[in-house]
This record gives C-alpha cells, sequence and structure tokens, in this order.
C-alpha cells in the first residue's frame, strides 16, 4: 500500500540519462539526503547532477514519519557518557542548526509545514527521563518534564522539547527538486575513478556522494559490519484524535504518534530487518482498543539503516577513498541527519572547514558492542544453508509473511515474492543471470 504521503504528493518527473555528461560532482541517490546535497552545492555554484535508479523519493524517504527534531530518543544522556560533552554538543547543534534551516526553507517550498512540541515519553522508568533533562541542561538547551502525556498510554513522565517540526517530506522533495539536474530511472552500474558507469551512459566526475541509503560500495568503508537495518510500521488513521504534538515511547519496541491534517499516524513494530515481527498488529490492536470509532486509511513500512553509536556515518566514504562520500546510519532521524549531510559534505567538498565533521566522520572507532553484534548475524546468514540467497553478499533470505516479501536479515535488502528488488544494499533482482 502506499504511504500517505506518496497519495498527497506529485512528482512532476526527470528524464533519464541519455549519453555521457561531465560534472564536478555526481550524487547517487535520490531520496532526502541526496536532494539537498544536490540543492546545496548547487546554490553553491558547484556544477552536480543526480542519479536515481527509479524516482526521486521512491525509497526510505516516502515511508518516513518525517519528525523534524534534535530530539532523537533518549540519545543525549548516552551520548555525553560515550563521546564526551563537547561531542555531544556539536551533535545537538548540527541536528538544531538543520531544524532552523527546515524552517527557512519551508518559507519557500511548501510541505505542510508545522511547529510542534516533541516528546518522548517511559512507562516504566523515570529515572532515564530525569537523566536525559539533565543531560540537555549540561548541553546548553532547554527540555522540561511533564508528568503526562494526552495518550491513552502508560506514562511516569516525559522529555518535551518546545518548538520542533513535522511537514509532508515529499512535497518538501519535489518542490526543492524543480529546476536541479536529476536523472531518474537511471541505474549505477560499476563506480570508477571519477566516472559513474550507468544503465544510459556514463558521468564522469571529480567527486562522488553516495546516498543511497545503505551503501552500496562494498569494498571501501565496512559498512557492512557498521550498518544494519531496523523496519518499522506506520498505519493512518482518520477519526483519531489530535495529539497537539510529536510522540516516542522511550523502549526499543515502542509507540510513536503525530498527526497530519485529519489523520492520526501510529508507528510500531521496530525490529531487526529478516527477524520475526508481528508487522502491523500492535498500531492496529492498539488503534481498535483506543480509538474504536477511527478507521485506517494507510499502511506503510519503513526501513532505518542502525549505525555502531548512534551518530550517522557523513563524510569520506573510508580513509583510502580520495574523493568519494557517503551519507548513512540515519538511526530512525532522516529528516535532520539529511539536512545535516548536505551542510557537512557541501563544506568538505567546497574547501570550507565544517565544526561538526568530526562527530559524523565515518572514519571514527568502531570498536563498540554492535560491531560483534552484526558480525555474528552475517555470519549466521551466510552459513544457513536455504535458498534464495541475497545477490549482495550471499545471505540466506527470510520470508516475510507480513509483506510478502524476501527479507535479508544481514544487511537489510529485501525483494518481492517474483525476486525483484525493494530495498538495498542489494542492486540486482534474485536469479539475475
Amino acid at each position: 500500500m502506499n504511504s500517505i504521503w506518496s497519495e498527497a504528493s506529485k512528482n512532476d518527473g526527470f528524464p533519464q540519462l541519455r549519453g555521457d555528461v561531465k560534472t564536478d560532482v555526481v550524487i547517487v541517490g535520490g531520496g532526502l539526503a541526496g536532494v539537498l546535497c544536490l540543492k546545496e552545492l548547487t546554490d553553491r555554484g558547484v556544477d552536480c547532477v543526480l542519479l536515481e535508479a527509479k524516482s526521486i523519493g521512491s525509497g526510505i524517504t516516502k515511508n518516513t514519519t518525517a519528525k523534524i527534531t534534535f530530539q532523537h530518543g533518549l540519545i543525549y544522556d548516552k551520548l555525553i557518557k560515550n563521546v564526551g560533552l563537547e561531542k555531544a554538543k556539536q551533535y545537538l547543534t548540527a541536528n538544531k542548526n538543520a531544524l532552523e534551516k527546515f524552517k527557512k526553507m519551508a518559507e519557500e517550498f511548501p510541505c505542510d509545514f508545522e511547529e510542534k512540541d516533541a516528546f518522548v515519553y517511559s512507562a516504566t522508568d523515570r529515572i532515564k527521563i530525569e537523566n536525559e533533562i539533565k543531560a540537555y541542561e549540561k548541553l546548553g538547551f532547554s527540555a522540561e518534564f511533564v508528568p503526562s502525556i494526552p495518550l491513552p498510554v502508560e506514562c511516569i513522565g516525559a522529555v518535551k522539547v518546545k518548538n520542533q517540526a513535522q511537514f509532508n517530506p515529499l512535497e518538501f522533495l519535489f518542490s526543492v527538486a524543480k529546476g536541479l539536474r536529476i536523472y531518474e530511472n537511471t541505474k549505477v552500474l560499476e563506480f570508477m575513478p571519477e566516472k559513474v558507469v550507468c544503465s544510459g551512459g556514463t558521468v564522469t566526475a571529480k567527486r562522488i556522494i553516495v546516498a543511497t541509503h545503505f551503501p552500496i560500495i562494498n569494498k571501501h568503508g565496512g559498512y557492512s559490519l557498521k550498518l544494519y537495518q531496523d523496519r518499522s510500521y506506520v498505519i493512518a488513521v482518520k477519526n483519531g484524535p489530535d495529539v497537539e504534538g510529536m510522540y516516542l515511547e522511550d523502549q526499543g519496541n515502542s509507540f510513536s504518534f503525530r498527526n497530519y491534517k485529519n489523520y492520526l499516524l501510529i508507528g510500531s513494530g521496530s525490529h531487526r530487518t529478516g527477524k520475526k515481527s508481528a508487522g502491523y498488529k500492535a498500531s492496529e490492536d492498539f488503534c481498535k482498543k483506543n480509538f474504536p470509532d477511527a478507521r485506517i486509511e494507510y499502511r506503510f513500512a519503513t526501513q532505518d539503516c542502525m549505525s555502531l553509536d548512534g551518530i550517522p556515518y557523513i563524510g569520506e566514504y573510508s580513509k583510502g577513498s580520495e574523493n568519494l562520500y557517503v551519507a548513512t546510519g540515519f538511526n530512525k532521524w532522516g529528516m535532520t541527519s539529511s539536512m545535516v549531510c548536505a551542510d557537512i559534505l557541501s563544506d568538505i567538498i567546497t574547501g570550507v572547514k565544517n565544526p561538526y565533521a568530526d562527530v559524523f566522520s565515518p572514519s571514527r572507532s568502531s570498536l563498540h558492542l554492535k560491531l560483534f553484534e552484526n558480525i555474528f548475524h552475517s555470519v549466521v546468514g551466510l552459513i544457513t544453508p536455504t535458498a534464495p540467497r541475497c545477490p549482495h553478499m550471499g545471505c540466506a533470505l527470510k520470508y516475510n509473511k507480513e509483506e510478502h516479501s524476501w527479507d535479508c536479515p544481514c544487511h537489510g535488502s529485501r525483494f518481492t515474492q517474483k525476486g525483484e528488488l525493494i530495498d538495498n544494499p542489494a542492486t540486482d533482482d534474485l536469479n539475475k543471470d
């Protein structure tokens, strides 16, 4: 089923690449991150083009819940402990700047932009909530403790951050993309030094940005071990309440809530892609119990690249890959992370020192517990003696009964029942000669 954004937005379309093109920068991937990089670089006078295998916004961007906030769950207490006060403040400031830029751009590009307060609530652990508020105070930012929220959920306290935002991501994307050099239905076949070979020609460029959600170049950067993909499910219902804010539970398998026009969006069911899941059931059961007059109009699922330490990878693809850049691992917070990525990569390419680049550097330490967990899942996927196998790295696929797809538990590639590619890092259909 199409997402609510797909139904509410129209892409006028862009041509397919036919022939050879020369430019300064080529961006591979037409989601929000890629298009914002293209926009920022173009505004700075850099000659650049974007390549998209299908149509812009047709990947993960169309299925986001589209919250624009620097409140990324209960992250700041953890960041202060793990990377220190200064880097935690840089992370927050970078995302706050991204929020402010969205506010400014929304004045020019229509997108149903609304300022909303953001809440992270807990049903069981008030101490975590209090510690997060203390973390904001240490970082010099304002957050408020509230004892309850206007939803039929258990809550012993919540972190409230004022003046965050929400919008229609596809309407924004399509509006921003107008007039930019974009080629749709142009699949990248091969990466070469200063050249990208495509289905309809070649693009010669001094620099290459890979913004394909999960990076599709395997031989650099170790992203098959530094990332895994998490899947979650959203329903959009009519006749639900106006919750007057954006809400997220602090638990792993949590609920999220926000409104869009006369719809209430309820998200839940987070799980590692390729593992068993109840899918939409948790949200549907919650809705039936608490909002019996509500009617489900849309169901859509999203997939997020999760980094080892909760910070995205934005910058040089790897230490040994000159003039090759990446943006990935947005950890469920793709809106502000996409804007941060456009800022950092545009600065790097134009020779401007970015004050936040080190925090997001893909070359930072990979020694985290999640690394060994990712290695374990990859080994299990590789030695499982079943078919079909994922063309990305050969892991055994698992059948997803809820969505009737074949999913990879190693790196998150997904395929239809007929073997057609849905989600990367795989780049080919199943059983392709």
